[in-house]
């Protein structure tokens, strides 16, 4: 995997700047509430929508960085984290959930995405699996039970549009006959959850060779209940899930094994 010393022009960071794992959160603000979290922190870089910082939790390197709204941004993070020696990726984001046993401020950890938006077709056919590695799937899993969290698992769909291409309407009512059923549709299907970076960055780790995973709090349920909760549970959780790793990997290393098994424990 070729690494890269020079300063990248996006995220404005270069190696040695970042720890291997990093939490992606999609709102600048909540690098803020993250690395609140940690035991210590530092800003590393501040640049367009990309706000990053660095910090140790419970004894682990751990950095944050914030990549905007949508895959497209989003895709530029894991590229540029990537060439700097980043190896393990969570997303820290919100959603709105389209399963009835789902309620405002649960979360959503994500095994898997039904790749709805369009830059993960910029690298790879549209068949190719947007899927999440089951190391942070299952550290996100134990994390939420230690700390106590109502969480759901299970397939979450990401979308360019967060109006229309989520089954909404845009401005002034506009709405295309082909999203008329996608709400269904998707429902019948089980997936649990719409946001929009899930499938970009599960693609475009898994091409590179990376571990990525994604936890989400619900903020909404319909389009009449939405309520801001749950944020800092999902920071919370992530944040422990790198600790969790951070364990597991060096089981692995100890016992020259390449992936994590229950009975290495």
């Amino acid at each position: 995997m070729t690494r890269m010393k020079l300063k990248q022009y996006h995220i404005d960071c270069c190696q040695g700047d970042l720890a291997r794992y990093v939490l992606l959160p999609g709102d600048p603000a909540r690098i803020s509430i993250i690395s609140k979290l940690w035991a210590s922190f530092r800003e590393v870089a501040r640049h367009r929508e990309y706000s990053t910082n660095t910090g140790v939790y419970k004894g682990v390197p751990i950095s944050a960085v914030s990549t905007g709204i949508g895959s497209p941004s989003a895709g530029i993070a894991v590229e540029e984290l990537a060439r700097i020696g980043a190896d393990t990726m969570i997303r820290v984001g919100s959603c709105g959930a389209i399963q009835p046993n789902i309620n405002c401020g649960d979360l959503v950890i994500s095994t898997g995405a039904v790749r709805l938006e369009g830059t993960s077709k910029q690298y790879v056919r549209p068949e190719y699996p947007a899927v999440a590695s089951y190391e942070v799937v299952l550290s996100l899993i134990e994390a939420a039970e230690i700390l106590g969290f109502a969480y759901h698992v299970g397939i979450t769909a990401s979308t360019d549009s967060f109006y229309c291409g989520q089954g909404g309407a845009g401005f002034s009512g506009y709405k295309s006959s082909m999203t008329d059923n996608l709400m269904l549709d998707l429902q019948r299907a089980g997936v649990l959850n719409l946001e929009m970076e899930t499938a970009a960055i599960f693609t475009l780790a898994n091409l590179f060779g990376l571990r990525a995973g994604s936890i989400c709090t619900v903020f909404s349920v319909s389009p009449d209940k939405f309520e801001l909760k749950g944020e800092q549970d999902a920071a919370q959780v992530a944040s422990e899930a790198v600790k969790i790793l951070s364990e597991w990997d060096l089981r692995k290393e100890r016992r020259d094994k390449k992936y994590w098994y229950p009975s290495l424990r």
